[in-house]
């Protein structure tokens, strides 16, 4: 009876708790996170990009058809009939000039989203944005996220800090609009641009030409954004593209730009 009762006990040693560290898996997850953090190292990105890392943005929840308010009460809209083209993450040094050039070309304003650190090391991009009538917006210093889940000093001193590189670049210049990255706005993001004297702007067009499938060819993902644009663009619309790293978006707009022109009135954000 003894020797049954030592083998039980002996049995049950076993099944105690798992050890403290040990890995635990219950599957296989996967991961849609961006392809490279906004810390990723310089040496990864090549000498003439901007300096904001390239990597996959989050999808996009869309507000519903008909708002007229984007996330935290943000702007989608101009007011008016006008419909503004806006582009994200530059200055690019490539990329930028060329948007600039066909802008001029086709005499129309726009509304120019600006990393800071982006702006900081090309001041003289900056300065050309703004000797051109376009209109400044603030687009964070490095591209974060995630900055709206921060602390409102967090969020407020990272605004302050992309303000001051772009008039460094050009003293005086108007910052009057914000954007979170990503559309990622919070109410505390929002709060923190107003009292900077800058409003929040969202979008009601989003043609995601940042978004590259695999497979995609040039040529595809040019009248991929032609027809969103096209698709979806509407009086006192916001329309959102990105000038930084994106030259097919560059192509793009040579067909849409004559098209715009020909059915609304196209404006840089007041």
């Amino acid at each position: 009876m003894m020797l049954v009762i030592g083998l039980a006990l002996a049995a049950l040693s076993g099944c105690g708790p798992a050890r403290e560290g040990a890995p635990v898996q219950v599957g296989v997850a996967t991961s849609t996170s961006p392809a490279a953090s906004p810390s990723a190292s310089p040496a990864a990105t090549s000498r003439t990009r901007p300096a904001v890392p390239v990597r996959k943005k989050p999808a996009r929840t869309r507000p519903a058809a008909g708002t007229v308010r984007g996330p935290a009460d943000s702007l989608m809209r101009t007011g008016d009939a006008g419909v503004a083209l806006s582009f994200d993450d530059g200055p690019d040094p490539v990329q930028t000039p060329r948007m600039l050039d066909l802008l001029r070309r086709h005499g129309v304003k726009a509304t120019f989203c600006l990393v800071g650190r982006n702006a900081a090391a090309h001041p003289d991009l900056v300065r050309r944005i703004v000797a051109e009538g376009h209109t400044l917006c603030n687009h964070t210093w490095r591209h974060s996220l995630t900055l709206g889940k921060r602390k409102a000093a967090v969020i407020e001193a990272d605004l302050r800090r992309t303000n001051d590189a772009i008039r460094a670049a050009a003293p005086g210049a108007q910052i009057r609009y914000v954007r979170a990255p990503g559309g990622n706005f919070t109410g505390a993001f929002v709060a923190a641009g107003a009292r900077l004297g800058m409003k929040s702007i969202y979008w009601q067009v989003d043609p995601r030409d940042w978004e590259h499938p695999g497979g995609e060819s040039g040529a595809a993902h040019r009248a991929k954004v032609v027809r969103s644009v096209k698709k979806h663009v509407h009086k006192g619309a916001i329309v959102l593209s990105h000038d930084y790293g994106q030259p097919e978006t560059i192509a793009a707009y040579e067909q849409l730009l004559p098209w715009l022109k020909g059915r609304y009135r196209l404006v840089a954000l007041p």
